[in-house]
Order: C-alpha cells, then sequence, then structure tokens
C-alpha cells in the first residue's frame, strides 16, 4: 500500500467583511475562494446555507435545515463545527487516525483483491445465509398449505390470501421507522436482533390454530423480516463498489432461489418424518430453531460498517474505504438529515424507483405466494407439486446471477432489466392460452418456468436505486420508498389470485402480463431521466471551470482503472480540453472525489456520475 496525501491540509478562511463568508482552498491548483452567493456554483454545495440577509445570518447547529431553537448566530467556528458535522464516518476516521481530510490512499490492485476477498469471506457469508433463512421463513407458509394447514385451520375464501399479503403490510408500516433506525444505530446488531425475533415467531406460529392466531403470527413476522433487505442494501453500498454491487445483491438475493430448490427438498424430508405434530407444524419449528441459532452468529461476526470492522486491519480499513471514494456515496455518518429526507421525497428517481419496484412486486408477491397452487393446478399430487416446483429456484437462481454478470460487464442495469422482463411476458401468455389438462403439462410447466425468470430483475432495481443516490439519510429514506413499493406490490399480489379461481387464476396472470410490459417502458423513462442529470451535471462541472467529461472508475476492475486512467493522462497530454490546461479527468482523477465522504447527496455534487 502506497499512501499519497497532500502537504498541507486545506486551510479555511472566513471573511465577514460585507456579509461575505469565503473559503480558500489551498490544496487544490491555483487556490480558489467562494463566496455565499454563489453556493450553487461552489463544489462544497452541502455547506451551511447561511440566508440572504448578512445582518442576521443563521446557521442550523443540528445540521437538519429546520428552523428550530438549535439555530445560532453564525460564527467561523460555528460555520466549521456545522461543516465538520456533516462528515461520514469515513472522513471521521481518517480525523481519528490524525490523517488530513483529503488524505488518499493509493490502493494497488493487489491490495483491492485482498481487502474485497476478506469482505467476501466474512460479511457475504452472512448476508446470504440470513436471506436464505427469510426467503424458506417467509414461504413456509406456502409448503404448509400443502400440507393441510388450510384445511385444519378452517380458512375460507381469501383468508389464505390476506395470509401472505400481511406480512407485507407489516414491512410496509415499518419502512419509514427502519430508515431512521439504519441511520442512527449500529446496522449490524440491529439486523442480528431482528433475526432472532423473527425466529421466535417462526417458533411460535407453530402453535396457531385458527385465522387470528395465524394472521398476528404472520404480522409479526413481517415486521421483523422488514429490516434485511433494507439493511442489506445498505451493507452493500458500504463495503462494495458500484461495480461489485450488482452482483453481491445478486448473490444473496439468490437466496431466494435456493429456497425454492432446497427449500422445496427439505420440506419435503420433514414432512415425512413421523410425528405427533402435523407436518407444517414441524416444518415451522424446524426452521424458527434454525433462525434463532443463527441470530447468535450474526451478533459475533456482523460488522456495523467498514470502519468497525474487526477483521480489518486499520491499514486495510483505509483501502476500504478508499476503494469506494469514486462511488461518490459515502459509507455513513449517524446522523439523520432533514433537507436528506426532503430531497428524497422530492426526487422524480425516488419514486421511478418506487414505480420499477411496485411493477416487479405485484406478480412477485402472487406468484410467490400461490406458485405450489399454480402448479397443483397443473394436475399433480401435493408431494409432486413440492418437488416440480424446485426447478423454478433454478430458473431464478440461474436469472438473478446471471443478469448481474451481464450488468456488471457492460456498466448498464436499464437494458438487462427491459431483456429480463421477456420471459415472464411469455410465460404467462403460455400459462393463460394454455388448457389445463394432464396432456399439456410439459407446455404449463415450461410457462411457469418463463415466469420464474422474473426474481432476476428485483436485485438490478436494488443496486440501479443504490447507485445512483447520495447522501447516508437520503439512501436510507430512498430505501424506504423503495421498499414501501415492494411491500405494497406484495400486498396486492397475492389478492389477485384466489383459490377459487383455480386452475386457471385468469385474473391474477393477466394483470401480471400487463405489469411486464408496463416495466419496459419504465425503464426507458428512468434511463432518459439519468442521462439527462449527467448533463446537468457536466454543465454544472463546466461553470466550475472542471472538465465536462468524467470517467466513472467505480464500475471498472481495479486493473482496468488503472488503464483508463493512464489512457486518459495521456490524452490529456496530447490534447488539452479548453481551460483544463492539458488536464481532463483522468489527469486530474487526483482531485475528483475530494468530497466524496462528505455526506452530501448526488444532487449537490457535481462530480456525482449516474449509471443506467
Amino acid at each position: 500500500m502506497r499512501s499519497n496525501s497532500n502537504s498541507s491540509s486545506p486551510s479555511t478562511r472566513f471573511d465577514m467583511t460585507m456579509g461575505s463568508i469565503k473559503r480558500t482552498d489551498s490544496s487544490s491548483p491555483g487556490a480558489r475562494m467562494y463566496h455565499d452567493d454563489q453556493r450553487d456554483q461552489k463544489p462544497d454545495a452541502q455547506e451551511p446555507f447561511l440566508g440572504s440577509e448578512p445582518s442576521d445570518r443563521l446557521l442550523d447547529g443540528d445540521g437538519d435545515g429546520d428552523d428550530d431553537a438549535s439555530m445560532r448566530p453564525v460564527t467561523p467556528v460555528a460555520v466549521a463545527d456545522a461543516y465538520a458535522n456533516r462528515r461520514d464516518a469515513a472522513a471521521d476516521l481518517l480525523r481519528k487516525m490524525g490523517k488530513p481530510a483529503d488524505y488518499r490512499v493509493a490502493v494497488t490492485a493487489e491490495d483491492d483483491e485482498r481487502v474485497l476477498r476478506r469482505i467476501d469471506l466474512v460479511v457475504l457469508p452472512l448476508m446470504l445465509a440470513v436471506y436464505f433463512l427469510q426467503g424458506i421463513d417467509k414461504t413456509t407458509l406456502a409448503y404448509a398449505s400443502v400440507f393441510g394447514l388450510i384445511e385444519d385451520t378452517g380458512l375460507r375464501d381469501n383468508q389464505y390470501s390476506w395470509l401472505g399479503s400481511v406480512v407485507y403490510i407489516a414491512q410496509l408500516i415499518m419502512q419509514f421507522p427502519l430508515a431512521w433506525l439504519l441511520v442512527k444505530l449500529p446496522i449490524g446488531k440491529f439486523t442480528s436482533w431482528m433475526v432472532a425475533l423473527w425466529g421466535v415467531t417462526l417458533v411460535l406460529m407453530s402453535g396457531a390454530r385458527a385465522f387470528p392466531s395465524l394472521l398476528v403470527a404472520r404480522f409479526f413476522l413481517g415486521a421483523f423480516e422488514a429490516s434485511v433487505a433494507p439493511s442489506f442494501v445498505a451493507i452493500t453500498q458500504m463495503f462494495w463498489r458500484r461495480r461489485e454491487q450488482p452482483l453481491r445483491m445478486s448473490y444473496w438475493y439468490a437466496m431466494n432461489g435456493l429456497t425454492n430448490m432446497f427449500g422445496s427438498v427439505i420440506t419435503y424430508g420433514l414432512a415425512n418424518i413421523p410425528s405427533s405434530l402435523r407436518p407444517y407444524q414441524v416444518i415451522f419449528l424446524f426452521f424458527g430453531f434454525v433462525t434463532v441459532a443463527f441470530s447468535f452468529v450474526l451478533f459475533a461476526y456482523m460488522p456495523d460498517s467498514p470502519i468497525e470492522a474487526k477483521f480489518l486491519t486499520d491499514e486495510d480499513k483505509l483501502i476500504a474505504i478508499e476503494r469506494l471514494r469514486m462511488n461518490q456515496t459515502g459509507v455513513m455518518s449517524r446522523q439523520w438529515r432533514h433537507d436528506h429526507l426532503r430531497e428524497s421525497l422530492w426526487d422524480p428517481k425516488t419514486w421511478l424507483w418506487f414505480a420499477l419496484i411496485f411493477f416487479i412486486s405485484v406478480p412477485s408477491g402472487g406468484v410467490s405466494t400461490f406458485g405450489p397452487l399454480i402448479v397443483q393446478s397443473f394436475g399433480f399430487d401435493s408431494f409432486a407439486t413440492i418437488l416440480f416446483n424446485a426447478p423454478f429456484g433454478l430458473v431464478q437462481l440461474i436469472s438473478t446471477i446471471g443478469g448481474a454478470l451481464v450488468a456488471m460487464k457492460y456498466h448498464r442495469k436499464g437494458p438487462v432489466i427491459a431483456v429480463l422482463s421477456i420471459a415472464p411476458i411469455v410465460g404467462c401468455a403460455v400459462l393463460l392460452a394454455t388448457p389445463r389438462d394432464p396432456a399439456y403439462r410439459a407446455s404449463l410447466l415450461g410457462g411457469y418456468y418463463l415466469i420464474s425468470v422474473y426474481p432476476g430483475i428485483i436485485p438490478l432495481i436494488y443496486s440501479w436505486s443504490a447507485a445512483n443516490t447520495a447522501g447516508d439519510t437520503k439512501k436510507k429514506c430512498t430505501s424506504a420508498v423503495l421498499f414501501v413499493g415492494q411491500s405494497l406490490g406484495n400486498i396486492i399480489g397475492p389478492l389477485l389470485y384466489t383459490p377459487s379461481e383455480a386452475p386457471e387464476y385468469f385474473r391474477g396472470l393477466q394483470s401480471n402480463l400487463f405489469l411486464y410490459c408496463g416495466l419496459i417502458a419504465l425503464v426507458a423513462m428512468t434511463t432518459v431521466y439519468l442521462r439527462h442529470l449527467n448533463r446537468e451535471h457536466s454543465r454544472r462541472r463546466v461553470r466550475l471551470g472542471k472538465s465536462a467529461s468524467m470517467v466513472d472508475y467505480s464500475l471498472y476492475s481495479a486493473e482496468d482503472a488503472d488503464r483508463a486512467r493512464r489512457a486518459a493522462e495521456l490524452d490529456s497530454a496530447q490534447d488539452p480540453e479548453p481551460g483544463e490546461t492539458g488536464r481532463t479527468d483522468g489527469g486530474s482523477q487526483g482531485r475528483v472525489g475530494t468530497r466524496a465522504f462528505d455526506d452530501m447527496t448526488d444532487f449537490q455534487n457535481e462530480e456525482f456520475l449516474y449509471v443506467y
């Protein structure tokens, strides 16, 4: 590892003359001075907005942008304190280690690979195990349905559908409280508690004898499981580069595929154990106890951030956070920012992510709850239904990881989502057009397995949203809106299917077909908007005297990034851009990302590049 820092840290000079506050950054070439009346053009756009009247300017002391009791008169010390308080935890680590805020670590390809391998060997397996358990715990209801749960508990009308939907109602209710908790609390320990509590809930569910008790148990199961996906999106953002995020998200989300594959086999074996208990009670007890046991493993080994990771040395922690610099999304701050919340809610991207995840979650919710019953409608008995549902998981696994690999290779997520949408469109059409007759079982199963491609879309939407959102509070709030959309879709999805419509399930399949088609249109809209935002940031950089074009090295491997930087430096030396005096983004890459850990949002940071 080679260290690289400027000989002197940036100096800040405050000049109250004529009511103007100036900041001189002597660490950058040609020390520049910024005035507060040029807020929309200065790089430090996240510095406190001090109002328009020099005589009575106030500073929001808690950094939330509200006019409350914490507002106090501006002094140079107050401004400096507020600016420092908005730093990301990565910047805090540098200060604690006696490093200047602009300190950088020159990460070699070997360093990058070594630290990435350590993260993959410790953090990723924990996430995979938890997501596998969540998936199998959530689908125990579907397995229980074919082993007599509906008959034993006297479920009628759409009560079984409500048992599928109530999990997502609980998750919907929990999302915004979770956004605040994920900002404020240690994420590893918080997630461990949630895992333990949902395991206990599943154990208790084995004693449910009627619809009301099942409904309450499923509600609390959903409430405790609600934290897993938002926590894992946040953990992925704080440990992996943007290039690496789609594949890692696909890994843990692909555990749903393993759930469908091995969950079917495991429940088949559990249901055949001689016992005085009903088969579904054995299933609930087994997976509940396994979940509780694993929560202790999570307590012991899941870190709260790279900065607090016990398996990394101090040197490796610096490398771990340096790897994330070009993400421009920060690590974490544990400071709630109301201005980030407002920006998240006003950001059109937020609602595009909401729409995308809603359009895929309605079919997901229906198929995950009624999948075994759909297969059973092809004319199979209970045990054959469980076994023929297993290939659904294999197709899901292939589409999830395969889609992420393609997105990583070509640095594009939107086109991959659109292509993956084609298979379930065809699958729905096949099921709608094929008679439910034993002679057509092969065609019906083929259509069902084509539908099972859709899970590959969901982690790509997660990573697409995560890669295009910066600022700790904004990231958590945007994720909350995203998972509200997912919860709504999963609530509505099972309600579009009812046992009384068996075996055709026309209403559910027709609505799913429409939503898969609409998903492609939404991808096109999102791509156009992200390209527009990149053009806007390019114009802002030009106004600041920076290069209009930038290379997003966060999407490259360490070796490819080094080659791209050398090529950019060579090109800039031969053909300099106007105003850059022979230096383009490649040549000035050392200055790019200086505010990556300032807890700025993607809108505030003109160096942020949107990916589509």
